[in-house]
């Protein structure tokens, strides 16, 4: 090959590592290789068609979908991730677990996220070929909008489980005042809101509903989805916040940092200790802490015990395959699990999660290390 052509190549490469040649662009280059002889002409052109297919595969797109109670945080791992690392992408899209699992069953995405673990059912749809790990946690509050109240609402069990029963209409009524001494609460209709669609947050915060209360049941029961007895329903839990918003008298459950990024008013709820607790990082991690993970990292919070403890707080997972048919994708998604394990439990607590333990982590970054 001559020098002219050696020149021409490096210029080729140059243009090639810092813009990415494609196919286009190859076309291109084609018209400036007329100087050279035949030979030469087509082991450029073959050299160039190789190096477009090498640039074209260097990035990899991860796409995921699923819960939206931790879209928050997986939408700024992605964004920071790929600072970090540009040659991949990561797509999440917040749809709900139930809608996420389904998806990543269908092989429609790469990984998934759900509130609740995949059940032995769901499990055996995908072969087994699934590794469920812990990513972040957080709490289930429970928001309102009672005019004249900003703040200090204390719910018993019996009141919360009445609102959403609906046996107690009126936010006067005597169950609620019984606990909020100094706050005038109006004779205003309660509005429960809740999920529309298929839900983690809705499995979590029904199946503490029905840890507490035999009526709550044999009356609603518990799962992704549940035919409340009253209300409305938002899709999500940006939904449901914004119901809440513009619904005087509303009430509903939503994700920590859903309420708090949206400035909703919390109530402190009572907990199996009797103590009315707030809704805070704090106190959620005060739950999280007596939480053991058995090998296959399902663990369910349904009523904690402790004194501090609040009542509804919950793990929420990715959803990773254990083995993938692409080793490139395999490599991306364990390179982003790790970098949410590491980096990003950092910024868990700004945007209202709990940061998971590091023997907690320690503990998962073992399963992921085994996913191929």
């Amino acid at each position: 090959m001559t020098g002219r052509a050696l020149d021409f190549l490096g210029t080729a490469c140059r243009y090639g590592s810092t813009k990415g040649v494609v196919f286009l662009e190859v076309i291109k280059l084609n018209s400036q290789l007329s100087p050279f002889k035949p030979m030469t002409r087509n082991l450029l052109l073959a050299f160039l068609l190789a190096a477009s297919v090498f640039q074209a595969n260097a990035a990899t797109a991860l796409n995921a979908s699923g819960a939206t109670f931790p879209a928050p945080m997986y939408l700024r791992w992605a964004s920071d991730f790929h600072k970090a690392t540009p040659d991949i992408t990561v797509n999440y899209q917040g749809v709900g677990s139930g809608a996420g699992i389904k998806q990543f069953t269908d092989g429609i995405t790469d990984f998934g996220a759900s509130d609740v673990a995949m059940s032995d059912a769901e499990i055996a749809k995908v072969n087994g070929n699934v590794l469920m790990l812990p990513a972040t946690a957080g709490t289930i509050v429970l928001a309102y909008n009672i005019p004249g109240v900003q703040g200090g609402l204390k719910l018993s069990r019996t009141a919360y489980i009445g609102i959403l029963l609906g046996t107690i209409k009126s936010w006067n009524d005597p169950a609620i005042v019984k606990e909020n001494d100094g706050i005038t609460l109006p004779n205003l209709p309660i509005t429960v809101v809740a999920r529309s669609d298929g839900s983690g947050t809705t499995a979590v915060f029904t199946t503490h509903l029905d840890a507490i209360s035999p009526e709550f049941t044999s009356t609603v029961g518990s799962g992704k989805s549940v035919t409340w007895p009253v209300g409305v329903a938002g899709k999500g839990n940006d939904g449901v916040t914004a119901l809440i918003k513009q619904t005087p008298g509303a009430i509903g459950y939503v994700e920590f940092g859903y309420a708090e990024n949206n400035k909703l008013t919390m109530a402190s709820l009572q907990n199996k200790a009797g103590n009315f607790i707030a809704p805070t990082i704090e106190s959620g991690a005060a739950t999280l802490a007596s939480v053991k993970l058995p090998e296959n990292l399902r663990a369910f919070i349904t009523d904690p015990e402790g004194a501090n403890d609040y009542p509804i707080a919950t793990l929420t997972w990715l959803l990773v395959r254990k083995t993938y048919t692409d080793a490139n994708k395999a490599a991306a998604v364990k390179a982003f699990v790790t970098y949410g394990l590491t980096t990003g439990q950092s910024i868990a607590p700004q945007l209202g999660y709990i940061t998971l333990p590091a023997n907690v982590v320690t503990q998962i970054q073992i399963a992921l290390a085994t996913v191929k």
